[in-house]
């Protein structure tokens, strides 16, 4: 569970570089690929946040 966060960062790096390509070649529009990259972005933020809130090391409480 610890290392799914990390699967957010490569589909981030796809879909970046899919935004990339589609406007060098201008055929296409990049907003969905851009939009869903920083999607990807911030879920592993989010992801990594609650990973760390959960940990049983770092529970002091």
């Amino acid at each position: 569970m610890k290392y799914t966060q990390y699967a957010y960062l490569i589909a981030a790096g796809f879909l970046f570089f899919d935004a990339y390509s589609k406007m060098n070649s201008g055929t296409d529009t990049p907003y969905l690929s851009l939009i869903l990259g920083m999607g990807a972005v911030a879920m592993f933020f989010f992801r990594r946040k609650f990973a760390k809130k959960y940990d049983p090391k770092n529970n002091n409480q």
